[in-house]
């Protein structure tokens, strides 16, 4: 069975995320309205209001696609050493980035000023521990070096990964996995154990 898609033909509920995303990264959170959203999409604010009950809401809508996604490689994770649980991790958050790239940007924009903003920060904390518990574990394995503090590591190592928002272009001849193949090698080689 077809589910017919409602709202007005080439309008739903996705190609409103992606363009209150843009505008969102374009003129920040606070300075975008409703009517600016209208506009850009070519439709009644009581379009926007039929799939969203508000700004924020749609704010939680977006933010929560990237955090989605990050949990959803963390839910793969299986069993066996830390080090490989943490580069699979990592490719997987570089996928991640580049499927969803305007939600990752916003996610990696927003403050703490809302509620809904304090609760993706939370759950970005939460990711971070994850990180970090596998950086721990890795240590403990003799897998990483040990001379290193793992939420540093954590810091550094998502620090490259989402600093991706920043200049990575889906159609610019690089794939997510050879950009995960050039962040395993660049920060996770060099923590690798000596003898690993």
């Amino acid at each position: 069975m077809v589910t017919r898609r409602r709202g007005r033909p080439g309008y739903d509920q996705e190609s409103l995320l992606h363009a209150a995303a843009e505008l969102f990264h374009e003129r920040g959170y606070d300075s975008t309205s409703i009517q600016d959203l209208a506009t850009r999409l070519g439709v009644g604010k009581s379009a926007i209001y039929h799939h969203v009950p508000s700004k924020e809401a749609l704010l939680g809508l977006a933010v929560d696609r990237a955090l989605d996604g990050l949990f959803a490689e963390v839910a793969k994770l299986g069993d066996g050493r830390a080090a490989d649980r943490l580069e699979q991790l990592v490719r997987g958050s570089v996928a991640v980035l580049a499927e969803e790239l305007p939600f990752v940007t916003l996610l990696l924009r927003v403050r703490g000023n809302t509620e809904t903003e304090r609760a993706a920060l939370a759950r970005r904390r939460e990711f971070d521990g994850i990180v970090t518990g596998l950086v721990v574990q890795a240590v403990a394995e003799g897998d990483l070096r040990a001379d290193v503090e793992p939420a540093t590591v954590t810091r550094l190592l998502f620090g490259m990964v989402n600093s991706l928002i920043d200049w990575y272009q889906p159609s610019g001849g690089l794939t997510p996995a050879e950009l995960a193949d050039t962040v395993i090698a660049v920060a996770l080689d060099g923590l690798r154990g000596r003898s690993a």
